[in-house]
């Protein structure tokens, strides 16, 4: 069995913490942005509710807050939509918390709604971004360039003999995935054993990213494997795998390890996932808030990164702490 690999952040990253539990420590520090006052109260805007990936990072933001003795709330949209985030942010602006963490649904359509509220509460972005976040006083995520280079470096274990390569992505304009496909062109690009076909976009429908791999096969019927960025995309990508015969000649590669997407690995729907360490980013977006309440330095970017998982992964300890959280 071969060894977890972890792919580590290409930026400096703060203070470490591990995923697995996602519970609070019993040792309830209350030294926080008020010497030690419960009065600081921080709001969690999440970028879309009950998404696994969200609930990771929903409990370290919790761990983090009991640890220091603070307040803090928990939003979300029903749907990844900017027109049902900008409410909430309303909402919780409207509550003038002293810190917002924030997964913004879009670079656009939430920069001015986060330019308003940063007049009063600290800013801190987390998984995702705007698109001037000088608004901010720190960004935290995946190193997602890093991720999609990671998804190749996964394809090029599980097609050694290299070939054709597509991506098929969610839908331009999210920051995260927008990096992914980033990451993995350039990845792509360094190695002459594989061909790169492109970026199709599935707007989350497995039924068009299913269309997507079918008419790329009767085009590229030697298509070598497939970088799916969301759980939907690849889904969609097997059905297509299957719909034109292909099952077991093109590999996919999938993004994220909620329990969504383990099933997709165990039933062999993708051959491998990057996770990414949600639990980290949450706790580290409160330390990075309390820091700028108490006017503290802070960290302006600080990037997480990855571990591969496969199958025979889930059978470990560490493939197990990668995985996320369904309640903290």
């Amino acid at each position: 069995m071969r060894p977890l690999k972890v792919i580590a952040p290409t930026a400096a990253a703060a203070l470490l913490v591990t995923m697995a539990g996602c519970g609070s420590s019993d040792d309830t520090e209350t030294a926080s942005a008020s010497g030690g006052s419960s009065d600081v109260n921080l709001a969690f805007i999440q970028g879309v509710i009950g998404d696994n990936f969200y609930i990771s990072m929903e409990c370290g933001v919790r761990a983090a807050a009991e640890e220091n003795g603070v307040e803090v709330s928990v939003q979300g949209p029903q749907k990844w939509d900017p027109a049902l985030q900008q409410p909430i942010v309303s909402s919780v602006v409207a509550t003038n918390p002293d810190a917002i963490l924030i997964a913004p649904n879009d670079v656009s359509a939430l920069q001015r709604p986060l330019e308003e509220a940063a007049s009063d509460s600290e800013i801190v972005l987390v998984d995702t971004t705007v698109e001037d976040p000088s608004i901010a006083a720190s960004e935290i995520a995946s190193d997602n360039v890093g991720g999609g280079a990671a998804a190749f470096e996964a394809i090029q274990e599980l097609a050694p003999e290299g070939g054709k390569v597509l991506v098929i992505d969610n839908q331009p304009g999210i920051s995260t995935s927008d990096d992914r496909v980033k990451g993995f062109e350039e990845a792509v690009a360094e190695d002459s054993n594989f061909e790169y076909v492109g970026v199709e976009y599935a707007q989350n429908a497995p039924a068009t990213a299913a269309e997507i791999v079918t008419s790329t096969l009767q085009r590229d019927p030697d298509l070598a494997a497939i970088f799916a960025t969301n759980i939907f995309s690849a889904e969609g990508a097997a059905t297509g795998i299957e719909q034109a015969g292909a099952t077991g000649e093109v590999q996919v590669v999938g993004f994220d390890a909620g329990p969504a997407q383990v099933e997709a690995l165990e039933d062999g729907t993708v051959q491998a996932i990057i996770a990414q360490q949600p639990y980290d980013i949450g706790y580290q977006g409160v330390e990075q808030a309390l820091a700028a309440i108490n006017g503290e330095a802070t960290e302006a970017k600080i990037q997480t990164g990855f571990s591969i998982l496969t199958v025979d992964d889930l059978a470990t300890d560490e493939g197990q702490a990668a995985l996320y959280a369904s309640s903290c």
